[in-house]
């Protein structure tokens, strides 16, 4: 139930972003009314597809630093850190505060982490998150800025530039997951079945048990 409202809360947010600039490109294009405005049903349903498809392409990585890599979560605390996590999220929904689901489920592992009775929360990893966190503003910036260079180049104020960039951006994404390949993490990889403190430590230091 906890996961099932994290979920729920997932796209509550994150997908209300997406589906945000796209209605703006819309309506910057003339295809959507800015004084009656409504989101398509065609634009929701992209946005809960590409969530789910990112989810299911690419979600195990994900699964193992928030189970195995932050601290290891057991049934209680992964039901705390789902409850506080889903909270916090739908609130801000309500009043409109974006944010980042990931960085919130983060804190409730790590919230969760901090208050097992022996728990350890591995703080090398964390960094490593903050560092990616802070990276992405000015590296999202320098991507947007490349991609309105290049279209202008190429087609301004034509679909052209708009086609190049979507066919760089699926080069670029298709060579992303070609490289996450190589040190791929799956379902068999969080069997905690025969868990031992050698494994333990390999996951906590991002080794994935199937290359080791």
């Amino acid at each position: 139930l906890s996961a099932s409202l994290v979920s729920l809360a997932h796209g509550t947010n994150d997908a209300q972003k997406t589906m945000g600039v796209i209605a703006l490109a819309l309506i910057s294009t003339g295809h959507l009314s800015a004084i009656h405005f409504t989101v398509p049903v065609w634009v929701k349903l992209v946005c809960a597809t590409s969530m789910a498809l990112g989810t299911a392409t690419g979600g195990w990585r994900i699964i193992n630093t928030m189970g195995n890599r932050i601290t290891t979560v057991e049934s209680p605390q992964g039901f705390a850190a789902e409850s506080s996590s889903a909270a916090t999220i739908l609130a801000s929904s309500y009043y409109g505060y974006p944010l980042s689901t990931t960085q919130v489920v983060s804190g409730g592992v790590m919230g969760a982490g901090l208050g097992k009775r022996g728990g350890v929360v591995h703080w090398p990893v964390v960094g490593q998150m903050v560092i990616a966190w802070v990276v992405t503003l000015p590296a999202a910036a320098l991507v947007g800025d490349a991609a309105w260079n290049i279209a202008n180049v190429v087609g301004k104020n034509s679909e052209v530039g708009a086609i190049v960039i979507a066919a760089l951006a699926a080069v670029v994404a298709f060579g992303l997951w070609t490289l996450s390949k190589r040190n791929r993490v799956t379902a068999e990889d969080l069997d905690r079945t025969n868990v031992t403190p050698e494994l333990e430590a390999e996951r906590a230091e991002g080794v994935s048990p199937a290359v080791a």
